[in-house]
């Protein structure tokens, strides 16, 4: 069970997994802003342009005539705050993640013990071990 859960913490904090998920919730929550523009305001405008054009003098005539209800800019600002709200949360969770996943990279370059080292004189990478360079010839101090 130990090993089910290892793997499956390390299929979660992959990058691409997370950018997936970021994705799905941010789809759903602006679906809902697109809704709300359409059932909220578009369509209650063009309702009511066509009640003009059938001759509706009064806005309760409108109304009855296409069961015209009012334009809800309500509804659309709480999507969009909604949607704001959302976002501000995802981006809050994915940068604590990719906090933590750089802090987990520098302790594993941390760990990892450096095996070679740069040549003073001709900036070549050489084994740390090396009292001569390869590439250069030069004596180098230990």
């Amino acid at each position: 069970m130990k090993k089910f859960m290892a793997e499956f913490k390390e299929f979660i904090s992959r990058g691409n997994v997370m950018d997936l998920a970021v994705g799905v919730i941010i789809g759903a929550a602006f679906g809902a802003i697109v809704t709300s523009l359409c059932d909220d305001i578009i369509v209650p405008f063009i309702q009511l342009i066509i009640s003009k054009i059938t001759g509706a003098e009064s806005i309760e005539e409108m109304t009855a005539v296409l069961n015209v209800g009012p334009i809800a800019f309500g509804n659309f600002i709480a999507a969009v705050i909604n949607f704001l709200i959302m976002a501000l949360i995802i981006f809050l969770i994915v940068k604590a993640i990719n906090k933590m996943m750089n802090l987990k990279k520098k302790e594993e370059e941390e760990e990892e013990e450096a095996t070679t080292k740069n040549c003073p004189f001709c900036c070549s990478e050489i084994d740390i071990k090396a009292t001569k360079c390869p590439h250069c010839t030069s004596d180098l101090k230990e």
